[in-house]
């Protein structure tokens, strides 16, 4: 494989043909170094929980997730679940719970209990005439899981994402925070020249200007007490939750992540995440 390929995909690789180690070369095709399945899965596991929210309806998607969740919409031959799956198990999680709602049984008999996957996969369930939201769900896991201690890792199940789970824990201790979300820098153009003025009289123009902002992508660590602060029964969001967290005036802090990040929610997406594979 060349040179800087991600351990989800190295670790696909080992799984689908049977073996434990692969070649790194690169561009020149020179042997730059080793993956070892052991190096990847072998290592001392992080006593941290994930939370895949995989729930939604996809309904951006139309006719593609009338019939299939959108996180088993596929990318170069497995489903975007997996990937994310498989992106944590190579960073040590071997704890995964999935929120599931919207055709949860297809997700539960893809994923199973996670073993040929290299983890334990269990599930939050919804109740269909209640969806819960990105955050809702995580009142489930509080009653399933209420020994937690370790920081909670959670994240969208539609996401293609290449980050590393020990950076982003590393930061979240480092800070203090009670909850860190990972933010992408997005940048928009304006097609438009842009006037500015004060009393009538022009001060500047801007020839189609670039906006920059910090967004967020949907990858948080949240503490274990902060769970305590999502109402039960209701729907809740994760923005909900850092607002919440603001007015308790706790430490939320932001983690860049500067790798390729797709967020698919429509075909346009979908057809972005499969030529970037």
């Amino acid at each position: 494989m060349s040179a800087g390929t991600t351990r989800a995909l190295v670790l696909d690789l080992m799984r689908a043909v049977r073996i434990s180690v692969v070649p790194e070369v690169d561009a020149a095709g020179v042997l730059v170094g080793l993956h070892t399945l052991s190096e990847i899965v072998g290592s001392a596991p992080l006593p941290n929980v994930a939370v895949i929210m995989a729930g939604g309806r996809g309904t951006r998607l139309g006719e593609l997730t009338k019939d299939t969740p959108k996180p088993l919409m596929t990318v170069a031959g497995r489903s975007i679940i997996e990937w994310i799956v498989l992106g944590l198990v190579g960073d040590g999680v071997r704890e995964i719970w999935v929120s599931v709602n919207y055709l949860a049984d297809q997700i539960e008999e893809h994923l199973g209990d996670g073993s040929r996957l290299g983890c334990s996969v269990r599930y939050l369930r919804e109740d269909p005439a209640l969806p819960l939201g990105t955050a809702g769900s995580l009142t489930l896991l509080r009653a399933e899981r209420p020994d937690l201690t370790h920081p909670v890792l959670v994240m969208n199940g539609d996401l293609m994402v290449e980050f590393d789970a020990n950076d982003l824990l590393d930061a979240h201790r480092r800070t203090r925070a009670t909850l860190t979300m990972a933010t992408r820098t997005y940048q928009h153009e304006v097609p438009f020249g842009v006037v500015e003025s004060a009393g009538g009289r022009v001060t500047a123009v801007s020839e189609k200007p670039t906006l920059s902002f910090d967004i967020n992508a949907a990858v948080y660590a949240v503490e274990p007490r902060a769970l305590a602060w999502l109402p039960s029964g209701e729907a809740s969001s994760m923005p909900d939750l850092v607002e919440t967290c603001l007015e308790r005036d706790e430490v939320v802090t932001a983690w860049p992540i500067t790798s390729e990040w797709i967020d698919v929610g429509t075909p346009t997406d979908l057809a972005r995440a499969k030529g970037h594979t």
